[in-house]
């Protein structure tokens, strides 16, 4: 009877991750959070009504660039004068730089960029003021970054504590949060993931889904007006949402089918139905849309170990000229790491993918760049910084000496190990 109930029991757990039933619970955001007096609380968290998953995005600024420290007088002056000839209203800017560069004084704010990663990078946010976070990634690094225009940063904290239940918890309240792995299977959540396919007129994305940038689970809710009146439909009744015009045709699992309209949830003023891939994000605007099909739990979320390891950029940049040059690699002045993003467009739908997934980047023009996966994927992104003429350049380190700055007309192609 011993034997028989062993693997019985075995048998129920092998059953039940392989139909996706365990192991889902892993990709919540999970952590202790530590009050100003000293009180703790463990538990899943969510950020407001937004970010719950390890994948969704943590935004700040970097408080400073050091990185502009590694070029020469001669590199600002070039940098100076090709931002000049593109007429993109730099030269001033740069200017600037350069006399802060080398009065002993610190360098233009402006040029302070966006921090972007994703949650499971994260070890521990202490808060260090009411607009400041000292950060520690899982590898030990340790920096600040500033919350101005990111609501990151100072936005109510959800925890699901493990004792209590659901808890909110302002911004002020909080002394530190130290994330930890999620176990697989969580007795008390903020509901199920959003999994479909999303249609667009470019093509379809399979993944976890965000509407309108903010629902992300089942007990999320789609608001909008009928003729009989205003509903608020949980997510996890509906089966599709498909666009017409200015408004949505809804199916609930049930096939009961519903027009709805006058909200932002189900009309132009949506802000975007986003799809975490197994690649990166992928930010599909209303005018792109075509329909969304929910299928329910199909794969594994990625958990909180398997953010672990975030390790310098390496690989070979060739330049036009035909040289190549090996190394450490700083991308566009600023990502230095693979857990940081790049963005770029295919028409109106914005890809953003952490550089741990990008095996190369080729410019085409001087606002398009290939873009290839390491998956073997390709992507042809503009409109952005990153892929554009508007990039800063690259240092690359190929000993313990200088690094060598490269514009970003200089480069033929950059590959990633």
């Amino acid at each position: 009877m011993k034997n028989r109930n062993t693997l019985f029991t075995a048998f129920i757990a092998m059953f039940l991750t392989t139909t996706g039933l365990v192991a889902q619970d892993g990709g919540f955001i999970y952590g202790k959070l530590t009050t100003i007096d000293g009180k703790t609380y463990e538990g899943p968290m969510r950020w407001g009504k937004e970010e719950v998953y390890w994948t969704d995005m943590f935004n700040a600024s970097k408080e400073r660039n050091e990185n502009i420290d590694y070029l020469s007088r001669e590199d600002i002056r070039r940098l100076e004068r090709f931002y000049e000839r593109r007429n993109y209203g730099w030269g001033d800017r740069i200017a600037g730089w350069f006399d802060s560069r080398w009065n002993d004084s610190r360098w233009d704010n402006d040029y302070v960029h966006q921090f972007s990663c994703q949650f499971g990078e994260l070890k521990s946010l202490r808060m260090s003021g009411r607009k400041y976070v000292d950060v520690e990634l899982q590898n030990g690094d340790k920096f600040e970054v500033d919350g101005d225009g990111y609501n990151d940063i100072g936005s109510e904290i959800k925890i699901m504590d493990t004792e209590i239940g659901e808890m909110v918890f302002r911004w002020s309240r909080i002394d530190k949060i130290d994330f930890m792995k999620t176990p697989n299977s969580l007795n008390d959540k903020f509901g199920e993931p959003l999994y479909g396919t999303v249609e667009t007129y470019g093509g379809a994305f399979t993944g976890y889904v965000q509407w309108d940038h903010d629902e992300r689970v089942d007990t999320d809710k789609l608001d909008g007006d009928t003729y009989d009146g205003d509903v608020s439909i949980q997510f996890g009744k509906i089966k599709s949402i498909e666009r017409d015009g200015n408004r949505s045709i809804v199916v609930m699992n049930s096939g009961r089918e519903m027009e709805l309209r006058g909200s932002n949830d189900v009309n132009s003023s949506n802000r975007g139905i986003i799809v975490n891939t197994e690649f990166g994000r992928v930010d599909i605007p209303w005018r792109e849309f075509k329909r969304v099909t929910f299928e329910g739990k199909a794969t594994k979320m990625k958990s909180y170990d398997q953010f672990g390891s975030q390790k310098e950029l390496t690989g070979v940049v060739k330049t036009v000229d035909g040289d190549t040059f090996s190394g450490r690699i700083i991308y566009d002045l600023d990502e230095t790491f693979d857990y940081e993003v790049l963005q770029g467009k295919d028409d109106d739908i914005e890809y953003i993918i952490p550089f741990r997934y990008i095996k190369s980047v080729t410019p085409k023009n001087y606002d398009n760049s290939n873009v290839v996966l390491k998956s073997g994927e390709k992507l042809f992104l503009g409109d952005a910084q990153d892929v554009s003429d508007r990039n800063t350049g690259l240092l690359v380190f190929e000993g313990k000496g200088e690094p060598r700055y490269l514009l970003w007309n200089d480069i033929d192609e950059v590959t990633f190990n």
